[in-house]
């Protein structure tokens, strides 16, 4: 009897795990990819072999590929979205700023409703077979569906056979040929590329504009070129002895090719997309981190001196301990910033950069932390990847350069702005579906750093960074939404705080908290609190007195049913939880009005209060 009991509370227990874990699988796949440039027409051939492994519960009667490049034809959708943003008008023109002050992105405009037939970007699929057998394709636009035979059924592994072909476009937005630096390819979203399928299912979203989620898996990727080009990438050069170009390592003889081409042999592991550049004239240098990866900057000789170059990567190199300590280990063997683009974008192992940028550069390799391991859908929650890469390559930047005061100043600021325009949306909108460029980007960046800043408001900056580095050891390489990344910080501080991500995420509530009455109270000082935005928070008020000293008075909100711990040695004084339903609330001090100097909410400016005019009351002499 003693025996099946425990057997039975074993099965219970390994069913309760396997619950646990059910909706976090991880699709699994292997690109082998091999391409044929042909650099005079701007166009190549490939094929695609891929293993991919069903790890959900349910049977894939279908699949779906991404075909980016086809978003650049005229009157394609991503074409027709950026007029149509464009026909909102946000401000007046500025010809300084080269702004023309409508909500399109600047970058795009109407450019791609002017691409000629020789500039135009395709991918075209001409056949996917699986495990022999040919499949049904049907195109969206820039994406493929494929109607299977025979479906994928839970725990299987099977073999996708893919050509196709595609012509490079004219650079408009993140990839193409022939930028404004003169970089010939910046070959991003270039291949069809598997969509992911997750415990939401497919995430089939056509290219509008914005970003990307992928399947995690391994890369090996032969590119045959024109001889007379190097090829950069996200990734490790697996013939580099044979290569050359400043990868071979040690003193290794390269013999000049005899054929006019070149075959580059790529590999990148545990990753969800490759980029590759390529140009006549680049250059490499690199760096090598102590207890880091090797630092590759890659970059089109003439368009900037190499001292800037130089610059740029010798900062990334004293950058990365920060980033390591702050947010967890880099684990892969290099990092590659390469010039091409239009500004910075961010893939695997690389980014694209247009220039020698520091801050820039900085934003681009936090995104190995936000994007590329915890791999978050940027779709669904677009704040959790760039709100919280701009809050960590800012506070990379200024703990580098030491800067003082309040850091995140211009985030506040931006989000304030957006409130008052009018134009504000929940954060949690889908990316490609705000209604402005203008509340996507306040949103998904300012309003997604300050999540970061005024958390710590909440439960104090060190919990704060103890939660940053248990969501990465907890999450990374796991696709996690908001939720996850609520309850590694309600475990790490004992708070609840499911509330804080509904208001500040969810809804466009907004915090504006004053100061109201003082009165003498049964010989004690009596203040009063009004909430006057819809959004309640916890207080921090701090009292100042005429002979100098300080008192902090902490009041916590009930629905976080605990305490922020003592952030200073200023004496402190915690009260009685405020109600969220309650606008007033009143607190004493035993120390008499005619000793009071002045009282201040929120004197770390952390709290996002849109009126901090009424935050301070200074008592006349």
């Amino acid at each position: 009897m003693r025996v099946k009991i425990i057997l039975f509370v074993l099965l219970i227990a390994t069913s309760n795990i396997a619950f646990a874990q059910a909706d976090r699988w991880q699709q699994k796949i292997k690109y082998n990819i091999n391409i044929n440039m042909d650099v005079v027409k701007n166009r190549f051939n490939g094929t695609e072999k891929i293993e991919y492994t069903n790890n959900s519960s349910d049977t894939l009667k279908r699949v779906f590929f991404h075909m980016y490049w086809n978003a650049f034809q005229p009157n394609s959708s991503m074409d027709v979205r950026s007029r149509e943003l464009g026909k909102t008008r946000l401000s007046e023109p500025n010809p300084k700023r080269d702004y023309d002050g409508l909500d399109w992105d600047a970058r795009v405009k109407d450019r791609i409703s002017k691409l000629t037939d020789d500039e135009i970007g395709y991918q075209k699929v001409h056949t996917v077979s699986v495990n022999g057998v040919a499949q049904k394709l049907i195109m969206h636009e820039t994406i493929l569906e494929v109607v299977l035979t025979k479906g994928i059924i839970p725990k299987s592994t099977v073999t996708l056979d893919v050509s196709f072909e595609a012509q490079v476009p004219l650079q408009v937005r993140r990839s193409g040929r022939d930028n404004k630096e003169g970089v010939r390819y910046s070959m991003s979203q270039w291949y069809p590329k598997m969509v992911e399928y997750d415990y939401q299912g497919w995430n089939a979203n056509p290219y509008i504009a914005r970003e990307f989620y992928g399947v995690w898996g391994d890369y090996t990727v032969q590119i045959t070129i024109d001889k007379n080009y190097m090829v950069t990438a996200g990734g490790d050069l697996l013939n580099a002895n044979q290569i050359g170009y400043g990868y071979e390592a040690g003193p290794v003889k390269i013999t000049p090719p005899a054929t006019p081409t070149i075959t580059w042999k790529w590999q990148a592991n545990n990753v969800h997309d490759f980029m590759w550049a390529a140009d006549p004239l680049y250059k490499m240098i690199t760096r090598k981190v102590a207890n880091g990866p090797l630092i590759r900057v890659v970059y089109k000789l003439g368009n900037e001196a190499d001292i800037r170059w130089e610059k740029m990567a010798d900062t990334c190199a004293l950058a990365y301990p920060i980033m390591a300590k702050t947010f967890g280990a880099y684990p892969y063997k290099t990092y590659t910033f390469v010039q091409g683009g239009d500004g910075g974008m961010e893939y695997p192992m690389a980014t694209l950069i247009k220039s020698s940028s520091i801050g820039t550069a900085i934003h681009e390799w936090m995104h190995s932390w936000y994007q590329m391991m915890m791999g978050s859908n940027e779709a669904l929650y677009s704040w959790l990847d760039e709100g919280f890469t701009d809050y960590a390559s800012t506070r990379v930047l200024a703990t580098l350069r030491n800067e003082p005061g309040f850091w995140y100043a211009d985030d506040y600021r931006s989000y304030g702005n957006l409130v008052k325009s009018g134009y504000e949306e929940p954060a949690s909108t889908h990316a490609d579906h705000y209604n402005t460029n203008y509340a996507y980007s306040v949103a998904s960046y300012s309003k997604g750093s300050m999540f970061l800043e005024q958390l710590a408001y909440v439960i104090s900056d060190s919990l704060r960074d103890k939660t940053l580095l248990d969501y990465y050891n907890t999450w990374k390489f796991k696709h996690p939404n908001p939720n996850d990344f609520i309850r590694c910080a309600e475990k790490v501080s004992g708070m609840e705080l499911d509330w804080y991500k509904e208001y500040w995420i969810n809804s466009t509530k907004t915090i504006d908290y004053a100061v109201g009455d003082i009165a003498m109270v049964a010989g004690n000082t009596a203040i009063t609190l009004k909430r006057m935005g819809k959004m309640p928070m916890p207080i921090d008020v701090l009292l100042t007195f005429k002979d100098g000293t300080q008192e902090l008075h902490y009041i916590p909100l009930n629905l976080m049913y605990g305490n922020k711990p003592a952030e200073s040695k200023t004496k402190r004084f915690v009260h009685e939880e405020w109600r969220w339903t309650h606008p007033e609330y009143q607190f004493t001090t035993t120390r008499s009005i005619q000793d009071l100097k002045s009282i201040e909410i929120d004197p770390s400016l952390r709290l996002a209060d849109l009126n901090r005019s009424n935050n301070k009351l200074v008592i006349p002499e």
